[in-house]
């Protein structure tokens, strides 16, 4: 563990250096395709870093901090868009909002009231970390347990763990840089529906960066050739198709094993289930049909279900995305 922990440093020191290099000089270089070419060298260095690393919690974040959410921040940046376009004051904020998944909050008068009007109860969060123990005592019982109830205990463990590592951000953030940073979760067990859980809800962070580098720019090259419609399903099912991509990676980093594409079958599920559901709403928005808020959830539990049994179906429901992880930290 010694020298893990070792490697672990020199990869973050290397990550640093290279963040050093986009700030002064990567920087001063025009946007565009001539910034991006500078980027080049650290855009290829970036994925192989993680590599050194062996240990599921030093090698996990270091993958989607530098594999995923640091070339994406980059890409953006050699254009002028994302958050390192914000011209950060200084090279420490530069490296934070580069490196971690933080994305600053944009301050004005209408977001600051909409932040005070639906500011969570402290006692929320007291629930989750007394939930978040009961699990962890709930392992000891396991035998006794049923198999389905153990995986539902697997999906609220990654949830509240994640959520509690990624809580301490906006402290540390807050107090040493001074700025806040955007939630990263939205309450997801409060989804209406699969579009209202991927796009609102579930890991803003990655939503806010796929947008912008995936959905924005594909839209507008098939709206010439296929309508808007065709357009808006083909740059989502991309995203979806992307964000695959991007858990396939890093699960190959954690695993060294090669994909058995369980997680590509997961996306390009939920990917087409929820164009449909999006199409499905137009439809009824244009007839003037309007559902209740509850039928809406039953609605999409019922979802969820047919994605699991189709799951099941074709042998991956023990490679999808949410309880694959949960089985490897529990290992």
């Amino acid at each position: 563990m010694d020298g893990e922990v070792e490697r672990f440093i020199k990869v973050w020191l290397t990550t640093i250096s290279c963040l050093c290099y986009c700030y002064y000089i990567a920087s001063r270089i025009p946007k565009g395709f001539m910034r991006l070419l500078f980027l080049l060298p650290i855009l290829n260095l970036f994925p192989t870093l993680p590599f050194n690393l062996s240990s599921f919690h030093l090698g996990g974040p270091t993958t989607f901090f530098l594999v995923w959410l640091g070339t994406f921040k980059l890409i953006l940046f050699s254009f002028n868009q994302g958050p390192l376009a914000l011209s950060p004051p200084n090279i420490l904020h530069f490296i934070s909002i580069a490196s971690l998944p933080i994305n600053p909050k944009q301050h004005s008068p209408t977001k600051n009231n909409h932040t005070n009007n639906t500011q969570k109860p402290k006692w929320l969060l007291l629930l989750k970390v007394l939930i978040f123990a009961m699990i962890i005592r709930a392992y000891d019982y396991r035998e006794k347990l049923h198999a389905h109830f153990i995986l539902v205990l697997y999906c609220c463990h990654m949830y509240l763990g994640i959520k509690f590592v990624l809580a301490l951000s906006p402290i540390l953030i807050r107090t040493l840089l001074g700025f806040e940073i955007e939630p990263q979760f939205n309450e997801p067990y409060l989804s209406t529906s699969l579009q209202d859980f991927w796009g609102r809800r579930w890991n803003l962070m990655v939503t806010r960066i796929l947008h912008p580098t995936i959905y924005y720019p594909i839209y507008p090259i098939f709206i010439c050739f296929v309508g808007p419609s065709c357009a808006m399903t083909s740059a989502m099912l991309a995203t979806f198709l992307v964000s695959w991509l991007m858990h396939e990676l890093i699960y190959y980093y954690l695993t060294r094993v090669t994909p058995t594409w369980e997680v590509m079958c997961f996306f390009v599920l939920h990917g087409v289930r929820t164009t449909a559901e999006m199409a499905t709403k137009k439809v009824m928005l244009r007839r003037g049909w309007r559902l209740h808020h509850l039928l809406h959830v039953f609605l999409n539990l019922n979802a969820w279900k047919i994605i699991f049994r189709l799951a099941q179906i074709i042998n991956i429901i023990g490679g999808s995305c949410f309880f694959f992880m949960c089985e490897i930290v529990l290992e």
